[in-house]
């Protein structure tokens, strides 16, 4: 008979799921196991040990980390050690056989998915909302074809021709979940240097400034400019991206980019720190409205006539 555990209840509707969602499934099946073992009181130490995991493999099942979901072999183990109720067990076994279906963007190369692009793409995709900042590029969730490829061309000026094309084609998918009928909250904080340094021709940035007021007028998408004259901005020194997930115990998650590698932050201390900085920039910004004006003034003096 089905259990009236409210943790069982929030996780039932994602069995409904009609689009894969590997990277928030296995975060969920992890989460979901933490619990189970805080309730049983036991330390994370002393549960690997009794399974025969090692204390470093029950870290990465709880935090959901991994190109693939653990095997069912070890969530059963940890399942049967917890003593959990059958029908919520069941419901967790399920999560996790959906949870290694693929996501659209895992058939794309390796090449171009590394294991920690691959998870900011599908924590992209399982999120509520997203926050980001940028100071060279228009965020990549609202970038044109042309204005994609220019900017992969500048990054990898050696890369042939069909690895940029695919590059493009990728980043173009991406941005569909904003089309989607339950798309993520974009709020997307840029400094004013990204709309006036041309990137591939002055026609490919006019079409991408129109693109991004367009969406910027979209109701989940919010875009602020951060003006040249503001001259105290606390502005982070590399982008930021601010995931959050609404409804469900997961942590929010920060994701910071390097040239050829990323840092996911997670502990609730330090994802507070980059919440409060992204606060305080978009203070300093110009309010979404007065940015719309920015975009169009900018389009107007800039680039009109191209």
């Amino acid at each position: 008979m089905p259990s009236e555990s409210p943790r069982v209840s929030r996780l039932e509707p994602y069995l409904q799921r009609t689009e894969p969602a590997p990277t928030l499934l296995k975060m969920l099946v992890g989460v979901q196991l933490a619990g189970l073992r805080e309730d049983a009181g036991v330390a994370q130490e002393q549960a690997a040990r009794a399974v025969g995991f090692s204390p470093a493999k029950l870290s990465r099942i709880e935090a959901g980390k991994g190109r693939r979901p653990p095997t069912e072999d070890d969530v059963r183990a940890l399942l049967e050690f917890y003593k959990t109720e059958e029908y919520e067990a069941s419901v967790l076994l399920q999560l996790l056989r959906r949870a290694g279906e693929p996501g659209w963007w895992q058939r794309f190369d390796k090449r171009l998915m590394p294991e920690w692009f691959d998870r900011l793409v599908g924590l992209q995709e399982a999120a509520d909302s997203i926050r980001t900042f940028e100071i060279q590029y228009v965020p990549g969730l609202l970038q044109t074809p042309a204005y994609t490829r220019a900017v992969v061309e500048r990054g990898l000026p050696a890369a042939p021709s069909r690895e940029v094309n695919r590059r493009v084609e990728l980043r173009m998918k991406r941005a569909e979940l904003l089309a989607r009928p339950d798309a993520p909250q974009l709020w997307a904080i840029v400094d004013e240097s990204v709309l006036l340094r041309i990137l591939g021709s002055r026609e490919i940035m006019r079409e991408q400034l129109e693109h991004l007021i367009e969406m910027a007028e979209q109701p989940h998408v919010v875009v602020q400019v951060v003006p040249l004259d503001v001259t105290n901005a606390s502005a982070p020194a590399i982008p930021v991206t601010y995931l959050r997930f609404g409804g469900l115990d997961l942590p929010d998650i920060v994701y910071l980019e390097h040239i050829r590698s990323a840092t996911f932050l997670e502990d609730r201390d330090e994802t507070e720190q980059y919440r409060v900085a992204l606060d305080q920039l978009a203070d300093d910004a110009l309010s979404p409205r007065d940015s719309l004006d920015r975009l169009r003034e900018t389009v107007k003096l800039r680039y009109e006539g191209q």
